[in-house]
Parts: C-alpha cells; sequence; structure tokens
C-alpha cells in the first residue's frame, strides 16, 4: 500500500505539477534584445528572437520622388536599447518555460502585467520566433502591416542572418 502511494505522489510530482512553474523576479540586466539577467539568471525570452547585437539592417533616409536611399543601421543594438529602456528601474518577474538546448532559461517575462516577450514582437523589436512558438506571430503581423521597428525598412530573420555569419 505504501508503495502505490509514493509511486502516485512521484507521478504527480514529475507529470502533473508543471515544471515551468517557476518565477524569477527582480531588476533585469539586458544582455541583448531578446536576453535579461536576474538575480544572475540569464533568462532568454521565450518565442521571440531579436536581431544580434553585430546585425545590421536597412531603412531609407531620404526618398526623392521614385529614388530611395538607404543606410545600414545597428539593428540588434537598438532592439536592445528598446528593452534597457522598458526594464529599467522596474521588477520584472519571468515565468520559467523550460530550458533550450544551451542550457539558458527560457522564460516570458512581465512588467507589472504587461508581457515583455510580446511588447517587443508587437513594437518591431523582435520577431515571433516560429520554429519553438506560434504565440506572438500575431503581434508580428501587426507589427509588419504598421511598419514598426524592423519592420520600417528591411532585415534578416535573425536566425538567417546568424546561419550566414557562420558561412
Amino acid at each position: 500500500m505504501q508503495k502505490n502511494l509514493l509511486i502516485k505522489i512521484v507521478f504527480f510530482l514529475f507529470f502533473v505539477i508543471p515544471a515551468n512553474s517557476e518565477i524569477i523576479k527582480g531588476t533585469a540586466v539586458v544582455v541583448d534584445g531578446d536576453t535579461l539577467k536576474i538575480n544572475n539568471k540569464k533568462i532568454r525570452l521565450h518565442g521571440i528572437d531579436a536581431p544580434e547585437m553585430k546585425q545590421l539592417c536597412q531603412r531609407t533616409f531620404l526618398s526623392i520622388f521614385i529614388f530611395s536611399f538607404n543606410k545600414n543601421y545597428k539593428c540588434g543594438e537598438i532592439s536592445k536599447k528598446k528593452l534597457q529602456g522598458y526594464t529599467k528601474n522596474y521588477n520584472i518577474s519571468c515565468k520559467v518555460e523550460g530550458i533550450d538546448r544551451y542550457n539558458r532559461i527560457l522564460g516570458t517575462c512581465y512588467k507589472n502585467k504587461i508581457n515583455i516577450n510580446s511588447r517587443m514582437v508587437r513594437l518591431g523589436y523582435a520577431v515571433a520566433y516560429r520554429k519553438y512558438s506560434k504565440k506572438y506571430l500575431s503581434a508580428e503581423r501587426e507589427a509588419k502591416r504598421e511598419e514598426l521597428g524592423l519592420w520600417k525598412g528591411t532585415f534578416d530573420m535573425p536566425w538567417d542572418w546568424r546561419k550566414n555569419v557562420k558561412k
């Protein structure tokens, strides 16, 4: 009888209680446009991908009649600055969603009750990381339709940029 109870408890702990129920709270230090550090724990924002720090994007800086002149800009740095501005001096809480293949914590982070992951995509400073989640596709469509952030110009998707840099 004791053995059956123990088996039921173990089953409950491993399969019924979600492993991702941990919450990490504190002041965030921004690493880049999709990564925070809270209490020395590095948290990759789940379901989104932001341009890399060395990544360049293009936007129009001058249009004359039918001619447009584009310039490169450091979109990875802009993404990081937007996340810094949004999280600075706030208590951020992140719900742990799992661990990725690089052993980083994946989290959905909030400023008060506002989903930071969603906000970064909705304002066009990150994109939906559709390989791992479909959650932010509608936010990405809205940003693209309204030509916000990255969508004001042209850019490589961060995963394509990383792949091409390694070649």
